[in-house]
């Protein structure tokens, strides 16, 4: 958690142009870390509980750091050449404009909040697999998905959800458009996290985004907990097996495969069990996303591109089996639990951090 002292933050603000970005505060940028530490003290009591070693199964936390980092620098570059060029009115900038712009933007204290949000933000992560994975052993033979599924029969006056898109949307090219959709959140999560942290114009918006985005993990994990379940591909595969192969299909299957070998043989290393419904993070993450654009007064057509995307993963979950209705509700519940944590960790003012409104 880096420690500034107020002279040094104070220093760093007088010495950039009028037009530089805002240097985060302290407060928030000691957010993430925050929310990491609370994350792994749970997971770390989660695993001694369940006599389990603490460990990144398949390194799957650590790849995403280091390939997000590397896309981080990238990002970096390309901020500085561009704005270097934007300047200077040439696509060619100098290493002179180059190393000016570094200077002003890219200085150390706001290399330390992007590079302690994006390492946080991972801590939480692999938290978040190590509880995950420790729910079939902690609540053994608790599952919740009858009573998830008789709440979705009633609300849709005794029908199973997936039943109706099944009937409204066929199966053949749809199923696969889906599941396209579905596996987009893989990469939406660290694109939009990388976004956040390197393009932000004022970068306490982008810690409180990114804050808001790390406390998923925490909060789904406790959602796991509460209500353990598989979800519906799993409790009632026989209702999907009309569904064409597809890339989901086969992610269904292995992680399967994956929760048998991990309940067999909690110990061994490299094995992990991903499978949870209650509640759904992939709602939960982009109703986040969807919700900060709003809050953060971003381009119109960008919130309405998440809202749409929000509502084709939102009907993916359901018609391709991995969760009920009323887990997707859970999840806008935890994005909006999320977003009010992370405004108050982070202290980010709403009003002030919008862009100004454009008289026309």
């Amino acid at each position: 958690m880096p420690v500034v002292l107020l002279s040094g933050e104070q220093g760093l603000r007088s010495g950039l142009d009028a037009g530089a970005p805002e240097v985060p505060s302290r407060r928030s940028v000691a957010a993430g870390p925050l929310v990491a530490l609370v994350t792994l003290v749970a997971a770390l009591v989660a695993t001694q509980m369940a006599a389990v070693p603490f460990r990144d199964p398949d390194h799957v936390a650590a790849k995403y750091l280091i390939l997000v980092g590397f896309a981080v620098g990238l990002m970096v570059l390309v901020d500085i050449a561009v704005r270097a060029g934007h300047r200077a009115g040439t696509s060619r900038p100098s290493l002179e404009a180059m190393r000016a712009v570094r200077r002003e933007r890219w200085h150390w204290y706001r290399g330390l909040a992007v590079a302690s949000a994006l390492v946080s933000f991972y801590v939480s992560y692999l938290a978040y697999r190590n509880i995950k994975s420790m729910v079939p052993l902690l609540r053994p033979g608790d599952l919740f998905d009858r009573e998830l599924a008789d709440v979705d029969r009633i609300l849709f006056a005794g029908h199973d959800p997936y039943e109706l898109l099944h009937s409204a949307l066929g199966a053949g090219v749809q199923t696969q458009v889906l599941s396209l959709v579905y596996l987009f959140y893989i990469v939406f999560v660290p694109i939009s996290l990388a976004l956040a942290l390197v393009f932000s114009r004022n970068l306490r918006g982008g810690m409180f985004f990114t804050t808001a985005l790390s406390l998923n993990w925490p909060l789904g994990a406790a959602s796991y907990l509460l209500l353990p379940s598989l979800g519906p591909v799993y409790v009632t595969p026989a209702e999907f097996a009309h569904l064409p192969s597809s890339g989901v299909s086969d992610l269904q299957d292995l992680l399967l495969d994956k929760r048998i070998e991990f309940l067999s043989d909690p110990g061994v290393a490299g094995t992990a069990q991903t499978i949870a419904a209650f509640a759904s993070l992939h709602v939960s993450m982009l109703v986040t996303a969807a919700m900060a654009a709003h809050l953060l007064g971003l381009a119109r057509s960008l919130r309405i591109a998440l809202w749409a995307l929000v509502a084709a993963s939102a009907v993916s979950t359901i018609y391709l089996g991995w969760h009920y209705v009323v887990d997707d509700i859970a999840g806008v519940v935890i994005a909006v639990a999320a977003l009010a944590l992370a405004r108050s960790l982070t202290g980010f003012d709403v009003a002030r951090g919008r862009p100004p409104v454009r008289s026309h």
